[in-house]
């Protein structure tokens, strides 16, 4: 269950974001989206009433600068208009035997542009935040279109040329389409995300009407496989407005540049009996636990990445207002604290995984996510005096987390009979047992289970202890953005098709493997009566992984796999509604509290078949090995004398 619980606020924060406009920052929205509506009552709003948005008093000051040059630095001033607004950025057409050159967009990106003033943006208070121009200034993006003309100038036609056959969409991909158009949230009549679920029959929806930040990744991808960037980009837009309020837990603000982990659109009453739409964001203050969500911001700067492949709107990541957001993120990430490790200390509760399960310390889903976002920075930031430093931090962490990360917490038979001769107590630089993992912590069911061929990231690394369950989010993740290294990325798809069973069964694709049960779940869990064995967040099947599944398979060139997966889902999906997971060891139950008509479980799978009929555009989601970062050395201890980490060392894990 998503969170229900409320806490009190101050009345300045508890509603944020107010729309009486058809604009945002300067922009006109594109109303195109005819079909897309909710079935809320709550979304009522008088389109033809004028209003300007007006300011809180709590506005970050950091952020925004002076409030007395606010009118300067973001334009929220206009008026609601039922007319279509025309956006000059167009994505790359799609034609059969034609594709746009690389060459080509990448003039657009330097040339064409919806880029703001280059000025000068200072690391620690991202002074002169404005937008210049908007979408006015935009020139129309070139595109090129491969056609055979003859002597006259008409097309030429030729009559042998095979024409490719059309694939019938399945019912299933039929009624997917139709159930996410259906959870879409519109807010000033335009798109900006989807419900979490949306089952007309649910009375008691709790928080699952909200549209969370990880949950409309599938969706957005989905939108902009197909062509529809529009949802997209005010999803990027607004959740990025949302960034930085200061939201409470015990008169305690979490730190500048937090996401939050979803928002609500919320109609409140006026004057005269009109109404106005406003957008309330949960920073964690309402969650189970009161935990914030780490991933959030994360999964947004990787979905900004996709939006500039996949359309060629580059202007967008290029805004400063978006690259402010950017570096907030980033920054807060990238912080100085206690932690001696590159990889990123989190608390239980702040990803996909929202309560207790023992992943706290520096779980794999949140480095592999992490590792995704620096390296989607480092290709989206501005090069100038105030991102130098921010990108040489990034490189630097970058080579020490996938260092770590690929030494450490790899598995396969033979790490495991070395952990199980490993020495204890070793106090030294040149130790073999750095974390001095004692080696009674190797379960009994991971030596009769790991295969001979074949190895994957175990959960977690913390001092004396190695959590070895697999998390399967943490391992897909590690093989889309090759946090691993080639070698393990092929262990862990065959260590997954030589454990078919366990961690697909009938419904793909387990979370984690296997279940905490009997005393460990409930030391572990807090005997939580939702994540009983096999179920929910402990072992339970999620079909949204469906995706990243099939990206990581695309990607190592097992197809096969993905198909297979995707085959299985198909064919029972439709039929039981679309769940949010299910239960059993083998997927074989819909899940005791899932809920149905989930959307990324929707998003899910048309976005895994979308990529089975494209696989050329997986490759735009999905990055290969930097061979640069292994040149980076990041110790830099060589002056005090202690080693340096041995740049060799990394090679050779490519090289073996």
């Amino acid at each position: 269950m998503k969170s229900i619980n409320l806490i009190t606020m101050t009345p300045c924060c508890r509603i944020l974001l107010p729309c009486r406009s058809n604009s945002f920052s300067g922009l006109q929205f594109k109303k195109t989206h005819k079909s897309f509506h909710t079935n809320s009552s709550n979304f009522r709003l008088n389109f033809k009433q004028k209003c300007d948005f007006y300011s809180y008093p709590r506005i970050n000051r950091t952020l925004l600068g002076p409030i007395s040059s606010w009118g300067q630095s973001r334009v929220f001033s206009s008026h609601c208009n039922n007319g279509i607004i025309i956006n000059p950025i167009g994505g790359a057409l799609k034609k059969r035997g034609f594709h746009v050159i690389a060459s080509v967009a990448s003039d657009f990106r330097k040339n064409y542009s919806t880029s703001v003033e280059k000025t000068r943006v200072n690391d620690k208070n991202f002074e002169r935040i404005y937008v210049q121009g908007g979408l006015n200034n935009v020139k129309q993006p070139l595109v090129v279109e491969k056609v055979d003309l003859d002597e006259h100038g008409h097309k030429n036609v030729n009559n042998d040329e095979k024409v490719e056959s059309v694939k019938e969409e399945s019912q299933a991909v039929k009624d997917a389409w139709k159930l996410l158009e259906n959870a879409v949230v519109t807010y000033c009549g335009s798109p900006i995300g989807t419900l979490a679920a949306n089952d007309p029959n649910d009375k008691l929806p709790l928080n699952y009407d909200q549209v969370f930040i990880r949950d409309f990744i599938p969706s957005g991808l989905a939108f902009l496989l197909k062509g529809e960037k529009d949802i997209v980009r005010n999803f990027l837009l607004h959740t990025l407005q949302l960034q930085s309020w200061e939201k409470t837990v015990d008169c305690y603000s979490p730190g500048q540049g937090l996401m939050p982990a979803s928002f609500k659109v919320r109609t409140v009453p006026l004057d005269d009996n009109k109404y106005e739409e406003v957008l309330d964001p949960d920073f964690g203050e309402s969650a189970i636990g009161r935990v914030a969500p780490v991933d959030s911001g994360l999964w947004w700067i990787i979905l900004l990445r996709a939006y500039g492949k996949i359309t060629g709107d580059y202007g967008l990541q290029e805004r400063v207002d978006v690259q402010t957001g950017i570096k907030l993120i980033i920054n807060l990430c990238l912080s100085d604290g206690f932690d001696m490790f590159p990889s990123l200390l989190v608390t239980d509760g702040s990803c996909m995984i929202d309560r207790r399960m023992g992943i706290h310390g520096h779980p794999l889903e949140i480095q592999a996510l992490f590792y995704s976002a620096l390296r989607c920075s480092r290709e989206m930031l501005s090069m100038d005096e105030g991102s130098k430093n921010l990108v040489n931090a990034i490189n630097n962490r970058l080579s020490a987390l996938s260092f770590h990360i690929r030494e450490y917490y790899w598995v396969d038979m033979k790490k495991i009979n070395e952990i199980y001769r490993y020495k204890t107590e070793e106090y030294s630089t040149e130790a073999t047992n750095k974390f001095n993992i004692y080696p009674e912590q190797i379960p009994h069911w991971l030596m009769d289970w790991i295969p001979e061929e074949g190895g994957y990231l175990i959960g977690n690394l913390q001092p004396a202890h190695m959590d070895f369950r697999f998390f399967t989010l943490g391992n897909l993740w590690s093989i889309v953005s090759s946090l691993g290294t080639p070698k393990q990325n092929e262990s862990i798809l065959n260590l997954v098709e030589a454990k078919w069973d366990d961690l697909v069964g009938l419904m793909p694709l387990k979370i984690c493997y296997p279940a905490l049960e009997n005393e460990e779940w409930r030391i572990i869990t807090g005997s939580d009566p939702k994540n009983t064995p096999w179920s929910y967040h402990n072992g339970g099947s999620w079909p949204t992984l469906l995706w990243q599944f099939t990206l990581a398979c695309i990607k190592m060139n097992r197809i096969d796999l993905a198909k297979k997966a995707v085959d299985l889902a198909e064919k029972k999906l439709r039929v039981d509604q679309w769940p949010e997971y299910y239960d059993t060891r083998y997927g074989k139950f819909t899940g005791k509290q899932a809920r149905l008509y989930q959307t990324w479980t929707v998003a899910g799978f048309l976005t895994s078949k979308m990529l089975l009929e494209n696989p050329e555009q997986a490759s735009l989601l999905f990055w290969e090995e930097d061979y640069d970062l292994l040149e980076i050395c990041v110790c830099a201890l060589k002056k005090s004398g202690r080693k340096k980490c041995s740049r060799g060392a990394a090679k050779s894990q490519i090289l073996v």
